[in-house]
């Protein structure tokens, strides 16, 4: 993003494309984006599969989440939500795939949203800004 992007979520942004630089483009196409999350893994601060951390901003995501008992999850670097829709889903429908995630956690079920995470990040699906 460019030095003078408004400090929001991007879904809030009225023409978000316009603060994109090319770099910050391919970054967030090829998830690249994503790879200084390892480190939060490593640390512990985080998990490879659990809701998406939200941004300080984001107040109506943490909202939801909270009243919804999400909140006690580890975030993670992928998600039930994002290979649900990643960026098209609104507010609303990614916290429902997130209670969804939080009844369905399992190894297995991990494994599965790593699987398709794998798929989605390949073919780029989901990627809006």
């Amino acid at each position: 993003m460019r030095v003078d992007t408004p400090a929001v979520a991007t879904h809030l942004l009225s023409e978000p494309d316009r603060y994109l630089t090319p770099a910050g483009g391919f970054l967030r196409r090829t998830s690249l984006d994503e790879l200084p999350q390892l480190w939060s893994i490593i640390k512990g601060d985080m998990s490879f599969v659990g809701p998406r951390p939200a941004l300080f901003n984001q107040d109506d995501l943490v909202a939801l989440r909270t009243e919804q008992g999400v909140d006690q999850l580890v975030p993670g670097l992928t998600g039930w939500a994002q290979v649900n829709g990643r960026d098209e889903l609104p507010i609303p429908q990614k916290v429902k795939l997130d209670v969804e995630y939080m009844q369905k956690k399992s190894f297995g079920f991990d494994l599965y949203v790593i699987w398709l995470t794998l798929i989605k990040v390949i073919r780029g699906d989901g990627v809006v800004h």
